[in-house]
């Protein structure tokens, strides 16, 4: 494998994250850039990163820099991926990839005419486990898919000074934990949804607190899903058929899923990949798609999942301010 050089653009959590899972892939993150350069030399620092810059635009200018992960908040993702695109870099980008459908299709049509990978770090797109899980729906498991419910919440507590209420950072619980739970269940769909119904309750912020949300596609497979900041659900995943279902916990970076047999009763449990090693599954996708040794739809279900929740958002009427 060729040695790729990622450049790191932010330095929270889950850049650390990514630092670490480049270091077990055998390499380092060659660059970083945060948003103050006190910021990117302490990250540097514990992740041994070789180039500190002091400005985005001063990382993407190096030459030596192949591939850019935003780590970003996801307001300002558009604009990052633009920019590291028109500078001739492959991007891996955090969810959500941009904050709607129009900034998306842009920026994919950006890629394609100057050649370039752009992906979404998207765990549920790369964990193994999901692969094994559709081989197994193929193979009959549990007969024809006729329903997916998924639930995501977590309680962001109540100090609406926090990002994830912020209208001008994109908070708010669909953009934040919905394209977990949107992901998972387009991944278990055989066509993207044509129907959405949705409600949901403003913070007082004028973010989404939570959210309901339900789907069908023409085949008449359906979704239900629903979604919070303000209160602890299990992250639970659960995939329909008519002679069996599919349930997963904890599914955006799971590696067990049972499949049950509802005429026997039986149980069977499906093991693939770990949870440790959810940003390097990305880290390999990315290089092999730049390479051309991986090849996957990742993309298009990243696509349709943006439609999907802009989608929701107009209904709602909710537009962020930089809209």
């Amino acid at each position: 494998m060729a040695d790729l050089k990622w450049g790191i653009m932010g330095c929270g959590g889950i850049a650390g994250e990514m630092a670490e899972a480049l270091e077990k892939h055998g390499k380092k993150a060659y660059a970083v850039c945060g948003r103050t350069k006190s910021k990117a030399e302490t990250f540097a620092m514990k992740h041994k990163i070789r180039k500190i810059y002091e400005t985005y635009q001063e990382m993407l200018e190096d030459q030596e820099v192949d591939i850019i992960y935003i780590a970003t908040p996801h307001g300002v993702h558009y604009e990052n991926i633009k920019e590291a695109l028109n500078a001739g870099k492959h991007v891996l980008c955090e969810k959500a990839i941009t904050v709607n459908d129009h900034q998306l299709e842009e920026v994919v049509e950006l890629a394609k005419s100057k050649d370039l990978i752009l992906r979404e770090a998207m765990t549920i797109s790369h964990m193994p486990l999901f692969k094994k899980l559709k081989e197994r729906i193929k193979e009959g498991a549990i007969g024809e898919v006729k329903m997916v419910q998924v639930n995501f919440g977590s309680n962001k507590g109540k100090d609406y000074t926090n990002r994830f209420y912020a209208m001008e950072a994109a908070g708010g619980a669909l953009l934040d934990i919905g394209g977990y739970a949107t992901t998972f269940a387009r991944t278990f769909l055989d066509e993207t949804p044509n129907t959405i119904l949705t409600t949901m309750k403003y913070a007082p912020t004028g973010v989404d607190e939570q959210c309901g949300i339900i789907m069908k596609n023409s085949l008449e497979q359906m979704v239900v899903m629903s979604l919070t900041i303000q209160a602890k659900q299990p992250k639970r995943g659960v995939v329909t058929g008519d002679e069996g279902y599919i349930e997963v916990y904890e599914y955006p970076r799971a590696m067990k899923g049972t499949i049950t047999n509802t005429a026997t009763g039986e149980v069977e449990t499906i093991e693939a990949g770990k949870t440790e090693d959810a940003l390097l599954y990305e880290v390999e996708a990315m290089e092999g798609t730049i390479e051309g040794t991986y090849e996957d739809n990742a993309m298009e279900i990243s696509r349709d999942v943006m439609h999907i929740l802009s989608s929701v958002r107009n209904q709602w009427g909710m537009k962020y301010p930089f809209e």
